[in-house]
C-alpha cells in the first residue's frame, strides 16, 4: 500500500470539547461563534455538528467559511434493531442532505437500538447484546443507508461506540464482515475502544482498508479503571474526566498515527474528547492537542 502523503490527511475537532450534545448543561453558555472561533484559532480547518450549530446551511456554512473550517461529518443515531427501516432511511436522507449541503464527505452513524450510553446505568453490565435477527437488521439496513450515501458522493461509517451493541472487537468484526465495503466504513475511535477494553492496534490494524474518519481521543487511566470498578454509567465517566485530548491520557499514539497515515487514501482526523469545559478549558485543550499532533504525527 502506497504511503499517503500528509496532503491526504485532514485535521478536524468536534465542538463536544465545548458544548456536549448529550450533556447539554456541559458548557451550555459557550455560544457556536466562540466554539468555532477557537477550533480555527487553534488551528483546526474542520469540524463536525453540534447542537447549536445553526440549522441553516448557508448560515452555518458563511459562519464556517469566514474561519477556514468545513464540516466533515456529524452523528447520525440509527434504530435499525428496534424501528422499521423506512423510518430510520427518512431520517437518514434529511441527514445526508444537511450534510452533503454543508459540503461533507462523511456520515457517521451509530446504532442506538437499546442503548444506554446515555441513561443511568452501568455502562458494562447494561449495555445490549443484539441478537441474530438483530444483527441482520443492523447489517442489512446499514448496507441500503450506505448505498443512499453513496447517491450523494458521500461515505458511511459506523462509529463503535460504549453502551451500545457494537462496542467491542468482536461486535467491530461481525459488523464489518456481514457488511459491504463498498457500502460501509469504520469511524475508528481510539478512546472507546480502550474504554471497552480492546487492542485499539489490533482493531486498527485489522480494519485499516474500511477506515473512513478518525476519532482521536486519549483515556485518563485512572478514571477508567475507577469507572470499570464502580460500574459507572458512560456519562458519569465522562464528567468525571474520563476522556481527554491526545497527548493528556495513557493512550500511546506513535503506532497511531504511523498506521493512519499509510492508509493512502484521504482522511479526517478529528480531536473528539468529550469534557466538562469548566475543567478543561477547550481552547486550551484544543491548542494541546493540536501541537501533539504536529509533534507526533508531523502534520
Amino acid at each position: 500500500m502506497a504511503k499517503a502523503k500528509a496532503g491526504n490527511i485532514r485535521l478536524a475537532i468536534a465542538p463536544i470539547g465545548w458544548t456536549n450534545d448529550d450533556l447539554p448543561e456541559l458548557g451550555g453558555k459557550i455560544p457556536f461563534e466562540q466554539c468555532v472561533s477557537e477550533m480555527a484559532l487553534a488551528g483546526f480547518t474542520g469540524t463536525e455538528v453540534g447542537n447549536k450549530y445553526p440549522k441553516d446551511v448557508k448560515v452555518l456554512n458563511r459562519a464556517l467559511s469566514l474561519r477556514g473550517l468545513t464540516v466533515c461529518n456529524a452523528w447520525f443515531s440509527s434504530f435499525l434493531t428496534v424501528k422499521p427501516y423506512r423510518e430510520v432511511e427518512e431520517a437518514f436522507i434529511k441527514h445526508r442532505d444537511f450534510l452533503h449541503a454543508a459540503g461533507a464527505g462523511v456520515i457517521g452513524a451509530s446504532e442506538q437500538g437499546r442503548s444506554v450510553q446515555g441513561l443511568d446505568k452501568p455502562v458494562f453490565d447494561a449495555r445490549p447484546v443484539f441478537s441474530d435477527s438483530e444483527w441482520d437488521r443492523l447489517c442489512g439496513g446499514l448496507n441500503r443507508l450506505g448505498k443512499k450515501a453513496a447517491a450523494k458522493g458521500m461515505r458511511l461509517t459506523y462509529h463503535h461506540h460504549m453502551g451500545t451493541g457494537v462496542q467491542t472487537a468482536d461486535e467491530i468484526d461481525r459488523l464489518m464482515e456481514n457488511t459491504d465495503p463498498e457500502s460501509l466504513g469504520l469511524l475508528y475511535d481510539t478512546g472507546h475502544l480502550v474504554f471497552s477494553g480492546e487492542d485499539y492496534m489490533a482493531v486498527l490494524n485489522k480494519w485499516l482498508a474500511r477506515i473512513g474518519h478518525v476519532h482521536l481521543k486519549d483515556v485518563r487511566t485512572a478514571v477508567y479503571r475507577k469507572a470499570v470498578r464502580e460500574k459507572w454509567p458512560f456519562l458519569k465517566a465522562v464528567k468525571e474526566g474520563v476522556f481527554t485530548v491526545p497527548g493528556d491520557g495513557g493512550i500511546d499514539f506513535g503506532p497511531v498515527f504511523a498506521a493512519l497515515k499509510k492508509a493512502g487514501r484521504p482522511l479526517w482526523w478529528v480531536v473528539e474528547a468529550e469534557q466538562d469545559p469548566a475543567k478543561a478549558d477547550p481552547l486550551e485543550y484544543a491548542v494541546k492537542a493540536r501541537r501533539y499532533i504536529r509533534e507526533k504525527a508531523g502534520l
